[in-house]
């Protein structure tokens, strides 16, 4: 058995404060991934599986018992002593939050508390520009306030996380508009924008992402549905040397590419993410692949949970077994030493994260 300190979630989001039924929760449950076929559950998923094995005993039953049953029991409990137990049960003693999505989720200083670990903030760029773009009269003043916002929520967060990937597809030019090309691109967007509009315009996100460079804090990039090399190999060479850490989220399925970037770049960290989840029993195989290409000292768990306790919950066992089999299996061959293997195992789980975003060495 490999030892592992509690871990520290590097991203994540807040947890439903409403109780849930059936659909509610499957549809949580697959999120992102459309609806199921007609006929079946999102139970019957890798993560679904995974949620049957390790959630049950953490309320008081047994392992695999069928949805409606869990589900029934939930109720019992309520939906704060769920929390509660869940989160509890999940071994993560940090969680850092990105408070950027819409819904009734819990803010950090909840989350701590449901799961008496500690909690901080990562804040969501684009959000962060459209808030500033709705009290902002003239292009001049937005772009003002945009700096200033920024500057200010630095003081305050862990990091900052970008979506500029997923929403303009990762294209992006890397290096820094012009000054004139951005307050051409904001007069074209505040005068076409409705209250509440989403930032999609490429130029402005480009340069949000350098105001963020600028602050010196890490910044955390959704690498969305493509490979992470067509633009953040890009993008990690222009950054380089300003001394902000890149950390890139959600990689899978090409997670080797933003494994071989972070060990192209020392600015550069790949996050391990929500992949255990997706892919389940097969997690192991997986992380292996990723520890063929990274420095370990590159490598960050998280859960990247949203909306479901159960998400935090098989994110941390699914990565704690995956990382003890892949790393444990190597003690027993001999290529590894059981002391070496206990080290590596805690640079992923948490120290890591504690080193690139500056957190007390006691966090966890």
């Amino acid at each position: 058995m490999i030892d592992m300190p509690p871990l520290v979630d590097q991203y994540c989001h807040g947890v439903l404060r409403t109780e849930l039924g059936l659909g509610t929760f499957e549809a949580q449950l697959g999120r992102g991934q459309g609806p199921p076929a007609p006929g079946t559950t999102f139970f019957d998923t890798q993560t679904g599986f995974a949620v049957r094995r390790w959630c049950p005993p953490l309320l008081g039953l047994e392992p695999h018992c069928p949805p409606a049953r869990y589900l029934a029991r939930r109720r019992e409990l309520g939906v704060a002593e769920a929390d509660r137990r869940l989160l509890r049960g999940s071994g993560i003693s940090t969680y850092l939050v990105d408070t950027g999505l819409p819904g009734d989720l819990t803010r950090p200083p909840e989350l701590a508390a449901a799961g008496a670990a500690q909690a901080h903030e990562i804040v969501r760029l684009e959000l962060l520009a459209e808030q500033v773009a709705d009290t902002s009269g003239t292009v001049e003043s937005f772009l003002a306030n945009l700096a200033e916002s920024v500057h200010g929520a630095a003081a305050g967060a862990v990091a900052f996380t970008s979506v500029a990937g997923v929403r303009h597809g990762l294209a992006l030019a890397p290096e820094p508009p012009g000054a004139g090309e951005v307050r051409g691109a904001a007069a074209r967007w505040l005068a076409a924008r409705e209250v509440g509009g989403p930032l999609t315009d490429p130029v402005l996100l480009r340069h949000l992402l350098w105001i963020a460079v600028a602050s010196g804090l890490p910044l955390q990039l959704h690498t969305g549905a493509g490979d992470p090399e067509t633009y953040l190999g890009a993008f990690a060479q222009a950054t380089s040397g300003f001394g902000t850490d890149l950390v890139l989220l959600h990689g899978y399925p090409y997670h080797r590419h933003a494994a071989q970037l972070a060990g192209a770049y020392p600015h550069v960290y790949a996050d391990l993410g929500p992949a255990a989840v997706r892919t389940g029993a097969r997690a192991a195989a997986l992380l292996a692949e990723v520890l063929e290409l990274a420095p370990f000292g590159k490598l960050l768990f998280s859960s990247g949970a949203r909306g479901l306790p159960e998400l935090h919950v098989v994110a941390a066992r699914l990565f704690r077994e995956a990382l003890g089999r892949v790393l444990g299996g190597w003690v027993l061959e001999g290529a590894w030493s059981r002391k070496d293997a206990d080290r590596v195992a805690a640079l992923i789980a948490a120290d890591n994260a504690r080193r690139v975003y500056g957190l007390p060495a006691d966090a966890g």
